[in-house]
């Protein structure tokens, strides 16, 4: 007996419908000249192709659409969007090198690690700390910032499982920042949120380590000590009258999720500040992209992939601006060539978000160091194309090295 087969469900669309992860059954043309041809839309670009060819309606079959999320695809729409500026204010232009400004902010780096370091042992011992250092520091990483903010982007690539506390809230800073002044946001405003995002996990001080740190998922009573450090956090600083309104809300908002499904408060939808939706993107993106005890990091890649795929949770302009912000291949990311080189991301391209500027100093087909050399992957010379992210361990090598040899020594 010959097994019955069901018949696919197709639905009949236009071109301008049509997007990535369609799988196409027919499709035809202005003429109505119906040209059979199955397959997936893999990108944007092949839209386009059909575009220009005069394609007008297609054939498509909704139940095998792909469910993955593109994040080239997601990119591909959001690369053209200009930040969002403030009318009569233009965005201000930098003319330092990374080279240049890399020195600054490694020290910068230090010496706010330093910071949170004493922080820590302040809080623990005396329950408080002096706001006026902090201010000093997140301002003068503003400053670095507004010269070249690829320096700090890059250093906070660079994570210790060991310091995740300290590095995690000096990471958030940065980014925050960087953020915040792609959308335009006044220098002040910025100097604001990048101190409260310096402070926003500041309760977690007071937790007890072996929670922090267990490597076995936390039981219920674990997580609600967990959840506490919020409440700990806006308790220490509440004495502190030099931290805007704005940080305040901010700090207390970063654990809330669009559905509810956040803490302290449950919040939901637009019941959650611009500045709780940004650092809750943030916040997610450096926990998902640094080492842990208790786990690894994923590529940046991937970690846009988890936030594009949660709309529920974040906003979703917010994230595709954040993306656009960061680049798909964030600047400090370590990138394995086609060629075989290694070699970390040392520019964004804003026209060509997929071809980076790429600082090479590896060459595993030869297994040896290679004189250094920028490279940008969107001129017709380097045939090289970015193959995938990788981990400095899968390769044995001393990134933090060569780090410093590229491009601070």
């Amino acid at each position: 007996m010959s097994k019955i087969i069901p018949s696919e469900i197709t639905e009949t669309i236009s071109i301008d419908q049509l997007k990535p992860g369609m799988y196409v059954k027919s499709f035809s043309d202005n003429k109505n000249l119906k040209i059979k041809s199955e397959g997936y839309i893999s990108c944007h670009e092949s839209i386009t192709q059909l575009r220009n060819a005069d394609i007008v309606q297609l054939v498509i079959v909704p139940d095998k659409e792909k469910q993955t999320v593109n994040v080239v695809s997601a990119f591909a729409n959001i690369k053209t969007k200009q930040p969002l500026v403030p009318k009569n204010k233009s965005p201000e232009k930098t003319g330092i090198s990374l080279d240049s400004e890399m020195k600054k902010a490694n020290d910068l780096y230090k010496n706010a690690k330093l910071l949170q370091e004493k922080i820590i042992s302040q809080i623990r011992h005396e329950k408080s700390i002096k706001i006026t250092e902090v201010e000093e520091t997140t301002n003068a990483m503003v400053d670095s910032i507004f010269r070249n903010q690829d320096a700090l982007t890059c250093m906070s690539r660079f994570q210790s499982k060991d310091s995740y506390l300290v590095e995690h809230s000096l990471n958030v800073s940065i980014l925050m920042s960087v953020f915040a002044k792609h959308l335009g946001f006044d220098k002040r405003l910025i100097q604001e949120l990048a101190l409260g995002a310096f402070l926003h996990d500041i309760g977690k001080i007071l937790l007890p380590s072996d929670i922090l740190n267990k490597l076995r998922p936390l039981e219920p009573k674990e997580q609600n000590i967990i959840r506490s450090h919020v409440a700990l956090g806006l308790k220490i600083l509440e004495d502190s009258p030099s931290i805007s309104h704005s940080a305040m809300t901010m700090i207390q908002e970063h654990h809330e999720r669009l559905d509810g499904s956040g803490y302290p408060k449950q919040l939901k939808g637009d019941a959650i500040s611009k500045y709780g939706k940004m650092i809750a993107i943030i916040d997610s993106y450096d926990a998902m992209t640094c080492d842990r005890a208790y786990k690894k990091s994923i590529p940046p890649i991937n970690a846009f992939k988890t936030l594009i795929a949660a709309p529920e949770c974040y906003d979703e302009e917010l994230v595709e601006s954040f993306i656009q912000c960061m680049g798909v291949y964030p600047v400090g990311t370590l990138v394995k060539l086609n060629s075989g080189k290694l070699g970390l991301i040392s520019r964004l391209n804003k026209q060509k978000p997929l071809h980076p500027y790429v600082r090479v100093f590896y060459n595993i087909r030869l297994n040896q160091a290679i004189p250094i050399k920028e490279i940008n992957l969107s001129e017709s010379k380097y045939k090289d194309q970015i193959d995938c992210c990788i981990r400095p361990e899968e390769f044995n090598l001393n990134l933090l090295g060569f780090f410093k040899t590229a491009f601070i020594d």
